[in-house]
C-alpha cells in the first residue's frame, strides 16, 4: 500500500536523486487547454529542503510547464523505479519559475553544477503532498547513458542564438499563455 509523507527524509531524497528520469505534469486553468507531461533527465533535480524541491528547466521546443506554472502554479513530479525494487513517488505542489534575470537564479543553478547556457529557468516547487505507490507494473529498463544533444545544440547556437530561440519558439504555450 502507498504511503503519504509529511516531508522528504534523507532516504527518500537519496532515492529520488538516484533515478535516471522523472516526469513533470502541469495543466492550464479551466477545463480546456492541453495537459502537459514532460520527461526530465538525471542530475537536473535537487531536494532543497524537507518540503521544497527544484529542477533545471532546459530549453525545449515547447514552454508548457513554465506557462502553466505562471497561470496557476499547479505541478506534479513523478519518479518511477526502472531498476531495483518497484516504486513510484509523486510530489504534488506549487511551482515557481526562477528565470536567469531573477536574483536567486545563479545561486540555485550553482546547486546543480550546471552551466547556464541553454537553461531557461530553475523551477522551484513547494510541496503540498508527497506520496508513494507500489510501481509493480513499471518495467525494468536498462540505462545506457545521458544524452549530450541539448548541450551540443546550445553550444552551436551560442548565448545570442539561444535567447533568439526563446523569443521565436518559447514566447507562448500551445494555449497562447505567456512563456518566456
Amino acid at each position: 500500500m502507498g504511503k503519504i509523507f509529511s516531508r522528504i527524509e534523507d532516504d527518500l531524497a537519496a532515492w529520488l536523486c538516484a533515478q535516471h528520469v522523472f516526469f513533470v505534469a502541469t495543466a492550464p486553468s479551466g477545463k480546456d487547454g492541453h495537459v502537459n507531461c514532460s520527461p526530465k533527465g538525471r542530475d537536473s533535480f535537487r531536494v532543497l529542503g524537507p518540503t521544497t524541491v527544484a529542477y533545471v528547466d532546459f530549453t525545449g521546443s515547447g514552454v508548457e510547464t513554465i506557462a502553466h506554472l505562471r497561470d496557476n502554479g499547479r505541478i506534479v513530479v513523478m519518479f518511477c523505479a526502472f531498476e531495483g525494487a518497484p516504486r513510484i513517488v509523486r510530489l504534488h505542489g506549487h511551482g515557481e519559475v526562477v528565470r536567469p534575470d531573477h536574483q536567486e537564479f545563479a545561486g540555485l543553478l550553482q546547486r546543480f553544477g550546471q552551466r547556464s547556457l541553454g537553461v531557461r529557468a530553475v523551477l522551484r516547487i513547494e510541496l503540498t503532498r508527497i506520496s508513494d505507490s507500489c510501481g509493480f507494473g513499471v518495467p525494468i529498463l536498462n540505462f545506457e547513458t545521458e544524452r549530450d544533444t541539448l548541450v551540443n545544440w546550445a553550444d552551436k547556437k551560442g548565448p545570442d542564438g539561444v535567447t533568439q530561440y526563446w523569443r521565436d519558439k518559447n514566447a507562448q504555450s500551445l494555449d497562447d499563455l505567456p512563456g518566456v
